[in-house]
């Protein structure tokens, strides 16, 4: 019998049925009360996510989207500092270039991000940072409470991409002062691609630029999102938002906290498997940063090349990631995040060793010291 590859990457994740089966469901009225409830529903879910009292919005775009949301109607024609240690990193700069003067403090990717750096250009008048606060094309998490304390200090904007963060690491946008933030609908979220919901407080409401674009304008997001019912501006993704909608569901079943620790256990686990197997974690941290809650990056040995690796893993059926850029072949990464759990994790991690002992690499017993973290 044929069986459905199982995607342990970095988004997209494997989507449980019962958010396939809300996509099947036939066409609604995008402008009628049903709609309206599904997408305040999400809106009310995901503010905890978000950690967040701040308005939200869910645009028909992926993450990337979400992203140019906020800079193209937050930072137009203004100075720009883009944090950068990895590719997601270099998207948001990317971004920004097209709207804004940016100025870009790169660190090696998977290293620290320089905050005496970022002081002295807020000092010099950046108006805007951005940041992406999980960076899985390197398996490190920055420091979005420190960044956001360093913004709110020189009166910047703090543009935060959390798209692989939100759902599955904690996030309190509030708490910590972040004024616009971003997620991705599937990464752990485990819904499918193609929605992005982007919260905005009131600081950046007050700076929203008059220049903004059509499709992707907050300002329009903003009136329809307050109609009765709750709509979007233009027409939105409808079975997108009924299997968001649903995912929603499941992540209120399980409660956010268990959500939280449930990444965090699989997590720990890749990296209890890494250190029995003697294979490095990519990373370098410093006392602000840390392991990624959702994406797990380790040097590939060099006995084994990238194809000997992904190639004998996907042979059984499960995808990991390489890496990117200039980092392919060097890194393989294992995602953590969405609806997965004990059983997927231990399978991946069993088809890894054995693609690790096939091609040379005297590796110890991952599996067993990720069980008992698993188990633990």
């Amino acid at each position: 019998m044929e069986q459905e590859p199982l995607l342990m990457i970095p988004g997209p994740v494997p989507v449980p049925q019962r958010v396939r089966a809300a996509m099947t469901r036939q066409a609604i009225n995008h402008r009628g009360p049903e709609f309206g409830a599904a997408y305040a529903d999400c809106t009310r879910v995901l503010k905890t996510l978000f950690g967040t009292d701040n308005e939200l919005y869910i645009i028909s775009g992926s993450g990337s989207a979400g992203m140019e949301a906020g800079i193209a109607n937050f930072a137009r024609d203004r100075k720009i500092v883009s944090l950068v240690n990895g590719k997601f990193g270099e998207r948001f700069a990317k971004i920004g270039a097209r709207y804004g003067n940016v100025t870009s403090l790169e660190s090696e990717w998977g290293t620290p991000l320089d905050l005496g750096a970022l002081e002295q250009e807020l000092e010099a008048g950046a108006e805007v940072v951005t940041m992406v606060h999980n960076e899985t094309s390197a398996g490190i998490k920055n420091p979005a409470p420190e960044v956001a304390k360093l913004t709110r200090k020189y009166d910047a904007l703090f543009l935060m991409d959390g798209v692989t963060s939100i759902g599955g690491d904690d996030v309190q946008m509030d708490r910590w002062g972040v004024d616009i933030a971003v997620v991705g609908s599937q990464k752990c979220l485990a819904a499918p691609a193609g929605l992005a919901a982007i919260a905005v407080g009131d600081r950046a409401w007050d700076r929203i630029s008059e220049k903004r674009p059509f499709y992707l304008d907050m300002a329009a997001y903003r009136k329809s999102g307050k109609g009765t019912p709750m709509e979007t501006p233009y027409t939105p993704a409808v079975p997108l938002f009924l299997a968001l909608h649903e995912a929603c569901r499941m992540i209120e079943e399980e409660g956010v906290p268990a959500r939280i620790a449930r990444h965090r256990r699989m997590a720990d686990s890749i990296r209890a498997a890494a250190k029995g197997w003697g294979v490095d974690l990519f990373p370098k941290l410093d006392a602000h940063h840390a392991y990624s809650n959702t994406a797990t990056a380790m040097r590939i040995p060099g006995v084994l090349t990238d194809k000997d690796l992904r190639g004998t893993v996907k042979q059984f059926g499960i995808e990991i990631a390489g890496g990117q850029d200039h980092l392919k072949g060097r890194i393989f990464r294992i995602g953590t995040m969405g609806g997965v759990g004990a059983q997927e994790i231990l399978a991946t991690l069993a088809a890894v060793q054995y693609a690790l002992r096939k091609f040379g690499f005297e590796a110890g017993d991952g599996v067993e010291a990720a069980a008992g973290v698993l188990l633990g």
